[in-house]
């Protein structure tokens, strides 16, 4: 199975994908982290997409996607799920990540960016504050049994 995990920065995806993998196995990647398969970008991501298609039925792969573009790269099949949190509590976990300091450019970017996945079409909505992972997980256990 292939499970996207859609959302801001520090909305919770890693939080949520550890817990998935954990629960329901799989690897883990984020990000542009495909571009390690290959030398090339075009290469490296031909191997991905491949990688994603052939998990469609084989074993667990699991992509944290915090960028529009890399949407693309889900097959049609993916389990789409959109992570989300408030602003505040976004900056809040930012700034912690900044060792306590969130300058106002980086303020005003992450501002910019909420809310840019909402209007996307998705299997599931994680609320990344609230949100309860396990039964997410056995939703998704669930889900996958009836696919079998």
């Amino acid at each position: 199975m292939v499970i996207g995990i859609i959302g801001e920065n520090c909305s919770g995806k890693s939080t949520l994908a550890k817990k998935i993998a954990e629960t329901l196995g799989g690897e883990v990647m984020s990000g542009k982290d495909y571009l390690r398969m290959a030398k090339s970008e075009s290469e490296a991501t031909l191997l991905f997409r491949k990688k994603l298609n052939s998990a469609v039925s084989g074993s667990n792969v699991i992509y944290v996607i915090s960028e529009l573009d890399h949407l693309q790269l889900l097959p049609d099949s993916a389990v789409r799920i959109l992570v989300s949190a408030d602003i505040d509590t976004i900056k809040e976990r930012f700034r912690a990540r900044m060792h306590g300091q969130l300058p106002a450019p980086v303020a005003a970017m992450l501002e910019k960016k909420h809310g840019m996945f909402d209007g996307g079409s998705y299997d599931y909505h994680f609320d990344g504050v609230n949100g309860d992972p396990d039964a997410l997980c056995a939703a998704l256990r669930k889900a996958a049994e009836s696919e079998s």
